[in-house]
């Protein structure tokens, strides 16, 4: 189906959103869904393309000569080429993401493709196959569930009296955290060594910031990710010192990294919409 080139507005019709921030809640769907068959580069592109169609909610009419622009923009060197980027629509249209029209200029030339994001099939479950698959991996046996219980437990009692000033750990071993990797930056040590100073723990914290900007393509950004790591982990010690149990403090960090660079995403979605 070929339609005639406008103006993106022009497309309003197509949109299957009433806002903005409808569009946002079943792409984010998607992500969450589909997101392991795309390379990071997919991803990048297919994000990027996401931002174009916040004008008309869901709607996006950019030439791919104008994503890669934008995407170089913002990652430089570590943009992505056009044979990435038309990769990702075949497999974003293919799985149901979104569909391409073709639109064409008055002459009959082809001009920019037309995409329309669908909306998240609620009723969707995974295959039967892929299901039981999912199960036979992930569920452990009984014996495995309750010895890590029982170490998630004792990890709780040390954090407890850690967190809450009886026993203080950083008292027992102020030293801990001089053995800290290099590659962890000096103010996110100095936060986190006052809670958890042992320094293979402040390191695996520091790990999961790394593997929470890059799952979300921040990686690249390292004044940000630093930033939303140490907020993160105020966070987290807020929560500890409430006396809310919280059985792996790790687990619940990269939760809350995942949810600030989430939100951060959404709100660079809000600020290209032009009113």
């Amino acid at each position: 189906m070929t339609i005639k080139s406008a103006v993106v507005e022009s497309f309003a019709e197509y949109s299957q959103f009433s806002s903005l921030k409808e569009f946002n809640n079943h792409f984010e769907m998607w992500m969450a869904d589909k997101k392991r068959f795309f390379s990071k580069g997919e991803l990048i592109g297919l994000k990027r393309l996401a931002r174009f169609a916040a004008k008309v909610p869901g709607v996006a009419n950019a030439k791919i000569g104008t994503v890669l622009k934008a995407i170089y923009g913002e990652y430089g060197e570590m943009g992505i080429s056009r044979s990435t980027f038309k990769r990702m629509i075949l497999k974003a249209s293919d799985i149901g993401i979104f569909t391409v029209y073709e639109t064409a200029r008055k002459n009959g030339s082809q001009s920019s493709n037309l995409y329309v994001f669908n909306r998240f099939p609620m009723n969707e479950l995974p295959d039967g196959d892929q299901l039981s698959h999912q199960y036979k991996t992930i569920i452990p046996s009984e014996t495995n569930i309750k010895k890590k219980n029982k170490r998630e437990e004792k990890a709780v009692e040390e954090q407890s009296s850690e967190i809450t000033g009886v026993k203080p750990l950083a008292e027992q071993a102020p030293e801990q955290h001089l053995f800290v990797s290099d590659r962890v930056p000096s103010d996110f040590v100095n936060l986190v060594k006052y809670f958890f100073p042992a320094a293979k723990t402040i390191e695996e914290f520091w790990r999961m910031n790394k593997v929470a900007a890059y799952s979300n393509n921040y990686e690249q950004e390292t004044d940000l990710v630093l930033s939303v790591s140490l907020d993160s982990f105020k966070q987290l010690v807020r929560k500890l010192k409430s006396k809310v149990e919280v059985k792996n403090p790790v687990a619940y960090f990269t939760g809350i990294l995942n949810k600030k660079f989430q939100e951060r995403y959404f709100e660079e979605l809000y600020d290209l919409v032009v009113y």
